[in-house]
């Protein structure tokens, strides 16, 4: 039988990183099988559905290079497939109560308007889209039992059972909203790359134990991440242009590579005082002698003609730039053309 195994979140936002682990983890184990990932939506509670909450988690596993196979199936779709299943836990000894709900051991499957509760719709599809194994995080560890009970009750088994550990902040609890960085959005909002989010999940894989979430890890790896774009793709990220793209190679995140992008295109205006001007006269006279635009080489080869005459290097970066810090000042000289450049150095004087 080939391996089939599913990602099941519920419609409630933007996926929490320890689903978003689940996701990678399932996406992993099938595509090291040969195997097929079915995303279901399991929104049978319409009390925990979030407008928009099935988009935003569709957003997030394209942002995160996460396809599936099939799906997305969804469960507020599948009433009638439920019905006929809590029909045959009664059969095998299911009881309804007098308000109509359907109970099996204490677990309820069916409420008393005839929806299916979480237990039963989960088991259902289970079975029902052939899924080999069940992978999850441990604190669905407490329903392995009774939906094996379930499962036996509608006639079959459940699929073999996986459970990897949770991402938990500081405080050692489970990560939430409190911690900050709960969610795929959180990260995306701060800049991260989807590579580097991506990385780290695949690098946990499946973790026996929780594990502590790691933000300094994730973020060298989104240094290296943009380190390692093509030039055409870090400009487009970041909506520069191409020819700024070396000097966003340093940046720590995509909104760093932003302002930066930003502070080159559209400087704030600085007014420098008369002992910069040695500095700033020679890097004129420096500029005026390439013609047009600078490679590396000849970028790199101003910068050190200024500082081997001790010159005020900050002093040039603030001209340039109006930013005290930014990229290595070489990348700025070499991004920006002549007589731009040149401008700008009088401007601040």
């Amino acid at each position: 039988m080939s391996v089939r195994v599913r990602f099941a979140p519920s419609p409630t936002g933007s996926l929490h990183l320890g689903n978003a682990l689940t996701a990678v983890a399932n996406r992993a184990f099938a595509g090291r099988r040969g195997g097929a990932l079915v995303l279901r939506i399991d929104d049978t509670d319409p009390a925990r559905n979030a407008p928009g909450g099935e988009q935003a988690i569709l957003e997030d596993l394209a942002w995160l290079g996460l396809h599936w196979d099939e799906g997305p199936v969804r469960e507020s779709e599948r009433g009638t497939l439920y019905g006929a299943a809590a029909g045959r836990a009664l059969a095998a000894g299911a009881v309804r109560d007098t308000d109509g709900s359907i109970r099996l051991v204490g677990t309820t499957l069916l409420r008393p308007d005839g929806t299916a509760t979480y237990q039963l719709a989960t088991v259902v599809d289970d079975l029902e889209l052939g899924i080999t194994h069940i992978i999850r995080g441990s604190d669905h560890r407490p329903n392995e039992q009774r939906q094996r009970e379930i499962a036996r009750a509608l006639g079959g088994e459940l699929p073999e059972v996986i459970h990897h550990g949770l991402i938990l902040g500081a405080d050692r609890r489970k990560l939430s909203k409190r911690h900050g960085h709960s969610s795929i959005d959180d990260l995306r909002q701060e800049g991260l790359p989807a590579e580097a989010v991506r990385a780290y999940l695949e690098e946990l894989d499946l973790p026996a134990h929780d594990v502590h979430l790691d933000l300094a890890r994730v973020r060298r790896l989104a240094i290296d991440a943009i380190a390692a774009m093509p030039d055409a793709e870090l400009a487009s990220r970041v909506d520069a242009p191409v020819e700024l793209a070396r000097a966003l190679r340093g940046a720590r995140t995509l909104v760093e590579a932003r302002e930066i992008a930003r502070s080159i295109l559209e400087p704030s205006q600085v007014s420098l005082g008369d002992e910069a001007r040695p500095t700033l006269e020679r890097f004129v006279e420096l500029r005026e002698g390439a013609n047009g635009g600078v490679d590396e080489g000849g970028a790199r080869a101003i910068v050190r003609e200024l500082k081997a005459v001790g010159g005020d290097l900050r002093a040039l970066r603030l001209a340039l730039t109006g930013a005290e810090r930014g990229p290595e000042l070489w990348t700025v000289v070499a991004a920006m053309s002549r007589d731009e450049a040149v401008r700008r150095v009088r401007a601040a004087l």
